[in-house]
C-alpha cells in the first residue's frame, strides 16, 4: 500500500488552451480529493494531439502516483485519450461487448441510430476496467501499472462528477487507506490591503499544521486556514484557535467566511434586522444592484435601484438640488449623500447607498482624477455619511471596486 495518494490532474481539449472554456475539473477534482485526504500535486493541461498526450502521460508517470484524465473519450477524431494511454503503456484496445450494448442501448432508448463512430467508446484498454456511466455514452477507465494508478473519466461534468464520486474516491480510498482529511476556513476581508493583513499574521503564516495563506481577491482579500488531521474532528479542532486569533487581530476587516460574498452578508444582515435597502450608482451603471439581485430571495429587503449616470436624472429621480450639483459637482461627497438620502425617499427604503466617482479611463482633472468615488449612505435616524476613495485601476477594476466598497461600507453600519 502506498504512503500517499499523489495525484496528477491532466485536462485534455484544445479549447482549454484557447481559452474557450475555464478547466473547472481541475478544482472540483482537487476539492473533493482534499475532503478524502488525497493529495493533488500537479495540474496539466495538453491539446488534442496524439504525440502531446503521450507525453503528457510520460512525464506524469515520473512524479504522481496516481493520474486523473479528463476529456477526450468521445466518439470524433479528436478524441484520443484512450489510443493514447494505451499506446503509452503498449497495451492493446479490446472491445467490450458489455460496454457495447449500453452504448447501443443509450441510443434504442432515445430512439436514434447509433453512429458508427459511438462503437470506439466501448473500446478498453487490455487489462483495465471500465468505470460506468449512467449519464452518457462515454464509460470511464480504470488501469494500472507499474504501480501508477490511471483514471479516465469523460469531459461533461454531468458525467464526470458522479463517476469521480463513485468510481475514482472510493477506489483511491481503497488503494492507499484512510489518508488524513483536510479541511479549510477562508476568511474574507474587506476595507484592509494586503500588506496589512500580512504585518498582523505574519507570525501564523509561517506556521505548518495549520497552514494561513493570503489570497488576492478584487476589492477584497481572503484568508485561507488549512489542517491536515487523522479525522474531520481533529482538522477543525486546530483550524479553531487560529481561526480566534486572526478574529481578534483583525475582526473588524472581517465580513464573512467560505462561500460567503459581500452581498450576501449585506442582505443576510438586512434580512435579520427587518431592514430594506435601495441603491443609486452613477459610475458603477447598476453593477451593485446586479450583485444584490444574483441572490434569491433578495426581494425581501431589496426595495429597487435607480442608475441616474446623468445630473438630470441625479436631480429629477433623485432631488439631488441644483445648487448642489453646480456648487460640488457630480462627483463630491455632498451628491454622495444626497444620492443616498434621495434613493432611500424615493423608493421608501430604511437604507438608501449610493455610489458616484469617475472609472475612467477619461474625465478626470487635476482635483478629481479617474479613480476618485464617492459612496454614500442614508440609513435610520438620520444617519447620513460619505466615504471618497482614491482607487487606481481599468474602468471595469475601478467599478468592481467601488460597488464592493459600498456594499462594505453598509455592512460596516448595519454591522454597527
Amino acid at each position: 500500500m502506498a504512503a500517499a495518494c499523489e495525484a496528477e490532474l491532466i485536462a485534455v481539449g484544445s479549447e482549454i488552451l484557447l481559452g474557450q472554456i475555464h478547466n473547472r475539473h481541475a478544482q472540483y477534482i482537487s476539492e473533493e480529493f482534499a475532503k478524502h485526504g488525497l493529495y493533488v500535486y500537479y495540474h496539466t493541461a495538453v491539446g488534442d494531439n496524439f504525440e502531446r498526450i503521450v507525453e503528457s502521460f510520460r512525464i506524469a508517470s515520473q512524479r504522481a502516483n496516481v493520474v486523473i484524465v479528463t476529456g477526450g473519450l468521445g466518439p470524433t477524431v479528436d478524441d484520443l485519450t484512450k489510443e493514447a494511454l494505451a499506446d503509452y503503456l503498449g497495451r492493446n484496445l479490446i472491445m467490450d461487448e458489455n460496454a457495447l450494448r449500453e452504448v447501443e442501448a443509450y441510443f434504442a432508448k432515445r430512439q436514434r441510430p447509433m453512429p458508427e463512430s459511438n462503437r470506439k467508446q466501448a473500446l478498453c484498454i487490455e487489462g483495465g476496467r471500465l468505470l460506468a456511466n449512467p449519464n452518457g455514452t462515454a464509460p470511464g477507465q480504470y488501469v494500472e501499472q507499474e504501480g501508477i494508478h490511471y483514471f479516465l473519466l469523460p469531459g461533461p461534468p454531468l458525467e464526470m462528477h458522479p463517476m469521480l464520486l463513485a468510481e475514482v474516491i472510493p477506489t483511491l480510498e481503497r488503494l492507499f487507506g484512510n489518508q488524513k482529511v483536510v479541511r479549510s476556513r477562508v476568511l474574507h476581508f474587506c476595507g484592509i490591503g494586503e500588506s496589512d493583513v500580512d504585518a498582523q499574521v505574519r507570525d501564523l503564516t509561517a506556521t505548518s499544521n495549520p497552514t494561513v495563506a493570503p489570497l488576492a481577491g478584487e476589492g477584497e482579500m481572503l484568508l485561507r486556514i488549512t489542517a491536515s488531521a487523522a479525522n474531520e474532528s481533529s482538522a477543525w479542532s486546530k483550524i479553531a484557535p487560529v481561526e480566534a486569533e486572526i478574529r481578534r487581530r483583525l475582526g473588524g476587516y472581517i465580513y464573512g467566511v467560505d462561500e460567503e460574498n459581500l452581498q450576501s452578508a449585506v442582505v443576510n444582515r438586512l434580512h435579520n434586522s427587518g431592514l430594506t435597502l435601495a441603491v443609486a450608482e452613477s459610475c458603477t451603471g447598476g453593477l451593485v444592484q446586479s450583485m444584490l439581485t444574483q441572490l434569491p430571495g433578495v426581494s425581501s429587503v431589496y426595495r429597487g435601484g435607480v442608475v441616474a449616470y446623468h445630473n438630470e436624472i441625479k436631480n429629477k429621480i433623485l432631488h439631488v438640488s441644483s445648487q448642489v450639483l453646480l456648487q460640488h459637482g457630480a462627483v463630491s461627497r455632498e451628491t454622495a449623500i444626497a444620492m443616498a438620502q434621495g434613493v432611500k425617499d424615493a423608493l421608501d427604503a430604511d437604507w438608501g447607498l449610493s455610489v458616484t466617482g469617475i472609472a475612467g479611463p477619461s474625465g478626470g482633472s487635476d482635483e478629481k482624477p479617474v479613480g476618485t468615488v464617492y459612496i454614500g449612505v442614508a440609513g435610520l435616524d438620520g444617519v447620513s455619511e460619505a466615504y471618497s476613495l482614491h482607487l487606481r485601476g481599468s474602468r471595469e477594476q475601478i467599478q468592481i471596486r467601488s460597488a464592493k466598497q459600498a456594499l462594505w461600507r453598509l455592512w460596516q453600519h448595519l454591522h454597527s
